[in-house]
């Protein structure tokens, strides 16, 4: 007899042998910039959830840690002290986007540019340089994206809408948006849709927002469901249908130097990423069609 429990054990075991479950490669990168100046919503949970879930399902990721904290890079297990070659470096021109990219631990198709501590003055360093918002952009140019034979670019930004998630921006051609299913969950989301318009209108036309990810979902509360009713009928298609749960295992997993789907393939966490992921690149016919 086909329970619930277990499909949810054959999906786990899925996730500890992913031979098999493919999915078809995107026509060329998707660079996805995950933003939201909130803090605490999600970005980097997510980030390297949603790369580790794409690589069970075939893809080669490529994550971007833009985020001084350099929270992504320790999730992923990646070094990223001071002096490590790291995405700073990139943003100088210093050295090729191929010369930081390290493989995780995860998966030899899970790379990391890291965040290192240096990254905190990039902002004021960057003010004097030309073309000071396109330098991430001239970092993931196409020539460097085939070599490294990626499909997916995840950038994770800080939260703020400074010159570092400006640069986020213009590299990417689409942005996801975690919000979380609580109260202040729309504050402050107006100015961070203004910003992606500026970019668009003066740096970037073919920036838009392609995804919205609910996180940190309770649905033992009434205000979760408010808060998903609101942004379902505000974003309409562009949020996923599948929402990621609150929960303990999730937050443990970085400080363990692991995503999610290593810490715990079985968990509802691990599930919701993989459903999310999974609607991703299933979404990518439509992407392909605006371009």
């Amino acid at each position: 007899m086909w329970t619930p429990i277990a499909e949810e054990a054959e999906r786990a075991a899925r996730v500890l042998h992913p031979s098999g479950q493919g999915m078809p490669r995107p026509a060329q990168c998707r660079i996805m910039t995950i933003a939201n100046q909130k803090g605490g919503v999600g970005k980097t949970t997510s980030a390297v959830n949603l790369a580790a879930a794409l690589t069970s399902y075939g893809m080669r990721v490529l994550v971007v840690d833009l985020d001084p904290q350099g929270n992504a890079s320790t999730a992923l297990a990646v070094e990223h002290t001071s002096g490590t070659a790291s995405v700073y470096e990139c943003l100088l021109g210093e050295i090729g986007l191929t010369d930081a990219a390290v493989p995780s631990t995860q998966s030899p198709d899970l790379l990391c540019v890291p965040a290192t501590i240096d990254l905190a003055g990039a902002e004021i360093e960057l003010v004097s340089m030309v073309a000071r918002e396109q330098r991430l952009q001239q970092a993931l140019s196409h020539q460097v994206l085939d070599s490294m034979d990626l499909d997916y670019v995840l950038v994770d930004c800080p939260p703020s809408l400074g010159l570092l998630t400006v640069n986020a921006l213009v590299a990417a051609e689409e942005v996801l948006i975690p919000i979380q299913c609580e109260y202040y969950a729309l504050e402050g989301l107006g100015q961070l849709l203004n910003n992606i318009e500026l970019v668009r209108a003066h740096l970037n036309p073919r920036l838009h927002v392609s995804t919205i990810l609910l996180t940190m979902y309770d649905g033992r509360t009434k205000l979760a469901d408010q808060v998903t009713s609101e942004v379902r009928q505000h974003f309409g298609e562009r949020v996923l249908r599948t929402v990621i749960p609150r929960s303990v295992k999730v937050s443990e997993a970085p400080g363990f130097g692991q995503t999610i789907l290593a810490y715990d393939p079985g968990s509802r966490g691990a599930m919701s990423y993989l459903d999310a992921a999974k609607e991703i690149v299933e979404d990518q016919r439509r992407v392909e069609s605006r371009r």
